[in-house]
């Protein structure tokens, strides 16, 4: 069968899962680690890729990842092409480093955002890496200690995780860490590592449950989201080489379509990006996020950026609009 293509555009959140060849390890010490965790670092800066959360094993590593301009391809082949040059020029070996095809799962931010990164960040004291959680705070192999402050890591945007903890930066810390240490008991979670059916719903008794109800929902194993998230992500992918114009043509329009609709509305459109929920500046959104894609053809990710939400977001506005 033959494989898929990826789903990406600039903006989409992905969890992405690297794993060493025939599942040897693609660390050796703390030197390779530095290397892949500064090349990481270096390109997610160079090419404007946002990570949230990471994990280095020592056969496998796991991002969540939002993909910049260049998108995610990209941004996946100069890491991994790079640093197994390096890896291989100081341990003196030949051939891959590691499987051929990494896997990219597009994520739907609203539904699992927070529950991916505290997976990830778990997989250290699951691996036994680390003793306790007190000892993960510390563990400079992982995005858990940026977050809590203990490793400085710049390049990873901590504020923004942050932001669903709480606006103050301690509070925020604080419950990020207390909601870590609740999923501990959580164990493994392969309806977090993979899209489908089943893993979109949580288990076999829900899949059982809407077949019983006769209720059918589309699914793809390259997305981990509900069928409507499902949808949206593939129409989005199938339209993509149907666009009626350039992407500088798709932005200047979905900006006049913006401006007009805040004029008539009395806002501004720093009001309609501030997240505010204000008023009616909700429905605004969602009203042009579904004039947007039906009159300019925009990728879903872009119109996101413009009205100052996430993807998923506007996926559930074109929901909504469909139903």
């Amino acid at each position: 069968m033959p494989r898929q293509a990826r789903l990406d555009a600039p903006g989409t959140l992905h969890h992405v899962i690297v794993r060493g060849i025939e599942r040897r390890r693609i660390v050796g010490d703390d030197e390779d680690r530095k290397r892949f965790v500064g090349r990481l670092g270096e390109l997610a800066r160079e090419t404007g890729t946002q990570v949230y959360a990471w994990s280095l094993m020592p056969n496998h590593v796991h991002l969540l990842v939002r993909s910049g301009s260049a998108g995610l391809p990209g941004f996946m082949r100069r890491l991994l092409t790079g640093y197994a040059v390096t890896y291989n020029r100081r341990h003196r070996r030949h051939g891959h480093l590691f499987q051929n095809r990494y896997k990219s799962i597009v994520c739907d931010e609203d539904s699992y955002f927070t529950e991916l990164v505290r997976y990830i960040h778990l997989n250290p004291l699951r691996a036994k890496l680390v003793p306790d959680l007190g000892a993960l705070d510390r563990y400079a192999w992982s995005g858990h200690a940026a977050v809590t402050g203990s490793v400085p890591y710049p390049w990873q945007d901590t504020a923004y995780l942050l932001g669903f903890f709480g606006q103050n930066r301690r509070e925020a810390v604080r419950s990020y860490r207390r909601y870590v240490e609740e999923g501990i008991p959580l164990g493994r979670r392969p309806d977090l590592v993979g899209g489908g059916l089943v893993r979109s719903l949580g288990g076999w008794s829900a899949v059982a449950s809407l077949r019983r109800s006769g209720e059918r929902r589309r699914t793809d194993e390259r997305i981990l989201g509900s069928g409507n998230f499902v949808e949206m992500v593939i129409h989005e992918a199938e339209e993509k080489t149907r666009r009626e114009f350039s992407r500088g043509e798709r932005n200047g329009e979905a900006r006049r379509l913006l401006e007009s609709a805040c004029r008539k509305a009395g806002v501004s459109v720093g009001e309609l990006r501030s997240g505010s929920r204000r008023g009616s500046l909700g429905r605004l959104r969602s009203s042009l996020a579904c004039e947007i894609v039906a009159k300019v053809g925009m990728p879903l990710a872009d119109v996101a950026r413009e009205l100052g939400v996430s993807t998923s977001a506007v996926c559930k506005a074109l929901s909504r609009h469909m139903s």
